[in-house]
């Protein structure tokens, strides 16, 4: 696995660790926050290797006390969070809603297990191992938030002032993004996707387009994204766009009475966007929107919704297909990891 070898300023004291693979999962970008002797991280990598190369890399750059003393965990996935343990004694941070939340998400033993014991010449095992094999979930134990709040949360580390804001449930149950207005930067976590088709577990779409609204009313100039490139306010109008577009689309289907699964799939045949990455999670925004237009309020199943965007996968890039290894969308490159 390439790994970037340092930290890439945004702005004074604001620091971004970003993989920058597209075309598979997990690759989450963390923000490293520093002012004088104190030290922030917003959101952790995914596994151990990956945590301890950003706090590596944090050392050689800048010389801070790595062992950051505060940890913001935009929402509970386990690749902005499982990195947590890496950081003994740190205050975690996070929404009461993502602490509450925390079970609907796979531990690193159940992603063990999904990698390696699931049969490889079916859709999920085969999908499990392609996207998410090159982790190490072994040595991992997953750490809570120790500090929770809903609404809003002022956080000040050393001359930095930060607000943590709450606009979820959108992209999950308890979603923050975290505003710098000194540096006119906002940390949107998952609320935001670069480079590829975006995934989002609990949705409508509505609030996803709702969050990314509050992004925008705060005036930034760089936004974060939880994966893949910065973006400009620009570039977050054309997300919303890109959600607004799909929402109406699925919603035409559901009216007609198409399944969602069908639904998915004839998008995706239209070439929705086809410059994108992984196309297979919109399978996964259409199941989660009809859970809404159906009136289902019931928890998501976050394994059972990866099934269904295994399955499309597998039909059209899996063994057998004719294009098996085409994880990255038109345009962009193979060989990132």
């Amino acid at each position: 696995m390439n790994l970037p070898d340092g930290l890439v300023p945004v702005a004074e004291g604001l620091h971004l660790w970003a993989p920058r693979h597209v075309g598979t999962w997990g690759f989450a970008n963390c923000l490293l926050i520093t002012s004088g002797e104190q030290a922030a991280l917003v959101d952790t990598p995914y596994d151990r290797p990956m945590t301890e190369a950003l706090i590596a890399a944090a050392g050689r750059a800048l010389g801070v006390d790595a062992t950051v003393r505060t940890i913001v965990n935009t929402h509970v996935n386990g690749d902005h969070t499982f990195g947590n343990g890496c950081f003994p004694g740190a205050e975690i941070i996070a929404t009461r809603a993502s602490a509450e939340h925390l079970c609907r998400e796979p531990s690193p033993q159940q992603m063990h297990f999904l990698t390696h014991e699931t049969p490889p010449d079916e859709p999920l095992g085969w999908y499990a191992r392609e996207h998410f094999g090159r982790y190490r979930y072994e040595d991992l134990e997953t750490v809570p938030p120790t500090t929770t709040f809903s609404g809003r949360h002022d956080l000040q580390v050393g001359a930095i002032e930060a607000e943590l804001i709450e606009v979820g449930p959108a992209h999950s149950a308890g979603d923050l993004i975290v505003h710098f207005p000194d540096r006119r930067v906002v940390c949107a976590g998952d609320v935001l996707f670069a480079d590829d088709h975006p995934v989002h577990w609990d949705g409508p779409l509505s609030a996803i387009v709702a969050a990314c609204e509050t992004v925008l009313a705060l005036d930034p100039e760089v936004v974060v994204p939880g994966h893949g490139s910065l973006m400009t306010p620009q570039d977050v109008r054309a997300y919303v766009a890109y959600l607004r577009e799909l929402e109406a689309l699925v919603h035409a289907h559901h009216a007609a009475g198409v399944p969602a699964v069908e639904a998915a799939a004839d998008i995706l045949a239209t070439g929705f966007h086809d410059h994108l990455g992984l196309p297979e999670r919109v399978v996964i925004l259409t199941a989660v929107e009809y859970r809404h237009l159906d009136g289902d309020t019931s928890e998501p199943n976050l394994v059972q919704l990866s099934a269904q965007a295994a399955a499309w996968a597998y039909e059209h890039r899996g063994p057998g297909s004719g294009r098996a290894g085409q994880t990255v969308g038109a345009g962009q490159a193979d060989g990132r990891d």
